[in-house]
């Protein structure tokens, strides 16, 4: 069973930052590809920014290069540094650890968990 605790959320002005951590338990983290989920009101959940077990990085359009993934391993937690945020940045955050395995067909999920969610709101 694996755990994924969230922190660093808060009330932050348009133009701050924030950086949220994902703390992972209960597994092994180096096998999880891990990501950024964020859901607000009335709106389906998506995809902010996602970091494979190679240390490649994508992330959604809106990004636009005011976010930054990444991982560290050893402790084992990911990390979302979010710059010049905007009103509409402003949802429940949440983490994913999935556990995808590549095979000659192709690369699968075999299951994935998420955190509990952490508010980040963006207002003057």
């Amino acid at each position: 069973q694996v755990d994924l605790v969230e922190s660093g959320g808060g009330l932050v002005q348009p133009g701050g930052s924030l950086r949220l951590s994902c703390a992972f338990f209960g597994g092994r983290f180096d096998l999880y590809h891990m990501g950024w989920y964020r859901q607000a009101p009335g709106k389906q959940r998506e995809m902010v920014a996602e970091i494979t077990r190679g240390m490649a990085t994508n992330y959604a359009d809106f990004v636009q290069g005011r976010f930054t993934i990444s991982r560290d391993n050893a402790k084992p937690t990911i990390y979302l540094q979010m710059n010049s945020l905007k009103p509409e940045d402003t949802a429940v955050y949440y983490c994913n650890a999935d556990r995808r395995r590549t095979y000659p067909s192709g690369t699968y999920s075999e299951g994935d968990y998420w955190g509990q969610g952490i508010q980040v709101t963006v207002n003057s």
